[in-house]
């Protein structure tokens, strides 16, 4: 049989239907085994599922280039897990704990602390703050409460392992609520449902297990949580922080905590003070004042919002800082009392701790520096480790409390002095693209 150039330009030959019948067996194939060089259909939104969760995609909040603020649930949700702090707190008795009681308190604190900044996270990401929000973050605060009042007791009591659970589970559940609203929600969501699901099983299984053991879980299940971040960081990247709340969200936070302290030391005060003991109280007063000097400077001059992306780190660094405050509030009261006691000398673990304290709050301000910058100058390294140096030193080699006090409070002021400087000669050099949250936020 014989072919017209017709129908070859239309494409009835042989040669040209074996063509077509190649290429649909290597779509059929492609389409079974996949092909790597092809773009993959990408998932999108699930409106129905959010829908199923009561939930109106257009109700999350602003988009990261928009101005945001922390919410009164929030301050309030905030003020719930100050109180299980201060129980926490109350596990240091006396002015000479033991090493088991401050390991134990260590620990507590890093529970306590895990199950704020993990609802703080998802705040920053979503937070439609509709009925069903407020009702869930209600819920997850009677479970702070509950560890608020089982920290003192734990582990002998079931309170705290039942209140994180409740804690992490209303977290979970709001999680699944905002899963289908988009890809990337739907890849975030994933890291925090399997790390966070994960840690809450071990805590559920602990509660069958005797007392001697449960804290062994406790500790895994805490350590998978805290990595959850780090593991899935190249997730969450693609879903950032907002820029402006999650900063005034912890500065918020770690401000009570800072009023905290201060209320530590007002405790320790007697009611009808003598001129000395006012004197005391105004060089014990200039220590968190100075702290709150230098970490507002940060916050207002804008260099916190340059470098969140996922928050991990900046969060990271807040929890040794926030137990810093604590633990510098505890200690501040304790040598007001034994100077009211007019005891001739510092027990050696109270100035120990109390070195510690302001050891911690001088390198995270550094760590908190550093990851705003990328950088550190050599200029603020070298104040900070002279500052260091110097809240070690004095009380090593003074055990005097009356002593030690003015001049701990001397060179924290000086070292506040310096660095908030430096810290604003930087955010007038690097003005940023982003407006700071408002001062002491």
């Amino acid at each position: 049989m014989s072919w017209s150039r017709d129908d070859a330009d239309t494409g009835r030959t042989p040669g040209a239907r074996r063509r077509r019948a190649t290429t649909r067996r290597r779509r059929a194939v492609t389409r079974r085994r996949g092909d790597p060089d092809r773009p993959r259909r990408r998932l999108g939104p699930r409106p129905w599922l959010a829908a199923r969760w009561g939930l109106d995609p257009s109700a999350l909040p602003a988009a990261e280039g928009e101005e945001r603020h922390a919410s009164w649930l929030e301050l309030f949700f905030d003020l719930v897990f100050v109180l299980a702090l201060l129980a926490v707190q109350n596990r240091l008795h006396g002015s000479t704990p033991s090493y088991g009681e401050i390991l134990q308190a260590a620990g507590l604190y890093a529970v306590v602390w895990g199950s704020w900044a993990g609802q703080a996270f998802y705040d920053t990401r979503f937070d439609p703050d509709d009925a069903a929000h407020r009702l869930a973050v209600l819920v997850g605060m009677l479970g702070a409460a509950g560890m608020a009042i089982g920290a003192e007791e734990a582990p002998d009591t079931l309170l705290l392992p039942l209140g994180y659970l409740v804690v992490r589970g209303t977290l979970l559940a709001l999680y699944l609520r905002v899963r289908g609203i988009s890809p990337n929600a739907r890849r975030l969501t994933t890291v925090y449902l399997t790390g966070f699901g994960l840690g809450s099983l071990l805590w559920a299984v602990s509660l069958a297990l005797p007392v001697p053991l449960r804290p062994v879980l406790w500790i895994v299940g805490l350590v998978i949580e805290l990595l959850t971040p780090w593991v899935g960081q190249r997730w969450l990247v693609r879903h950032p922080v907002h820029p402006l709340h999650l900063p005034e969200r912890i500065g918020q936070f770690t401000i009570i905590l800072l009023g905290v302290s201060l209320t530590d030391v007002l405790d320790a005060v007697p009611a009808r003070p003598s001129m000395a003991d006012v004197g005391v109280a105004i060089a014990a007063f200039a220590i968190p004042a100075s702290v709150w000097w230098v970490y507002t400077t940060l916050i207002t001059v804008g260099l916190s919002v340059r470098r969140l992306h996922a928050g991990a780190g900046y969060s990271a660094v807040h929890g040794p800082f926030g137990a810093a405050l604590l633990l510098l509030g505890w200690a501040l009261g304790q040598i007001v009392r034994e100077i009211e006691a007019h005891s001739p000398e510092l027990p050696g673990v109270l100035r120990l701790l109390v070195a510690a304290s302001l050891g911690i709050w001088m390198l995270c301000g550094l760590a908190l520096q550093r990851i705003s910058l990328g950088h550190l100058p050599p200029s603020r390294i070298a104040a900070t480790a002279v500052g260091v140096a110097l809240v070690v030193l004095v009380p090593a080699a003074t055990p005097s409390p009356t002593l030690i006090l003015p001049l701990l409070a001397v060179a924290v002021i000086c070292h506040a002095v310096v660095v908030a400087q430096m810290i604003m000669r930087l955010g007038a050099e690097r003005p940023s693209t982003v407006r700071a949250p408002p001062a002491g936020g």
